[in-house]
């Protein structure tokens, strides 16, 4: 009896590390999306919000994701790096970044929102956490000086720490007076719906991507 107990205790010590492996790789992939008003869902319902929309998307494709409302409204690039810690915990699979709106508004110098934007991929980076990171475009009143120093943030930041760019995270919704509530800036609900199709091929790359860390 005393060397099978000690033969079913080998079992179960060699089980354990299993069965972590395997619940690791079953629960659904927990994703962050770090942003301002744009994620958080200004003026719509929590449930129209972009995460929870793009939350359903993938779940209509068979793609089991834990999506966490990171959004916080009117927060600047560097804002988002000062809760980046908290905001993103330990056990995150992968991170949307969208950030930068309230800077290019407010017309802040393109190296502050540049500088802070590198530091949130960087430091996403060292931790092995993937990254979407989404691009913002100046308003063209800001002037083209402006606008040339600002747009060049995101892709040069994307390749930097090799994050995958989505280029415009308006894409098919900016400027659309039927697509933005009445302020013009923040999207309807249907708006959302069409900013979740476009970067859903995307967020799929994402996904992959932690999967193969999740995997290694």
């Amino acid at each position: 009896m005393a060397r099978a107990g000690l033969v079913f205790a080998a079992v179960v010590a060699l089980a354990a590390p299993l069965a972590a492996q395997e619940n690791k790789s079953e629960r659904p992939f927990k994703i962050v999306a770090l942003g301002d008003s744009l994620t958080a869902g200004f003026g719509l319902s929590a449930g129209d919000a972009f995460p929870a929309k793009l939350s359903t998307a993938l779940k209509a494709k068979g793609i089991a994701v834990n999506m966490v409302n990171a959004g916080v409204s009117g927060d600047t690039a560097s804002g988002g790096l000062e809760r980046l810690d908290w905001a993103v915990p330990d056990d995150t699979d992968a991170v949307i970044v969208e950030l930068g709106a309230n800077d290019a508004l407010r017309g802040l110098n393109p190296a502050v929102t540049r500088k802070a934007i590198d530091a949130i991929v960087k430091k996403l980076s060292q931790r092995k956490i993937p990254v979407l990171l989404c691009g913002m475009l100046a308003p063209p009143n800001l002037g083209s000086d402006y606008g040339a120093k600002f747009n060049a943030i995101y892709p040069d930041v994307a390749k930097s720490y090799d994050a995958l760019l989505y280029p415009f995270f308006l894409t098919g919704v900016a400027t659309d007076a039927k697509l933005n509530q009445r302020d013009g800036l923040h999207p309807t609900a249907a708006g959302i719906d069409i900013i979740v199709a476009k970067i859903l091929p995307s967020v799929e790359e994402l996904i992959a991507r932690a999967k193969a860390q999740r995997g290694s």
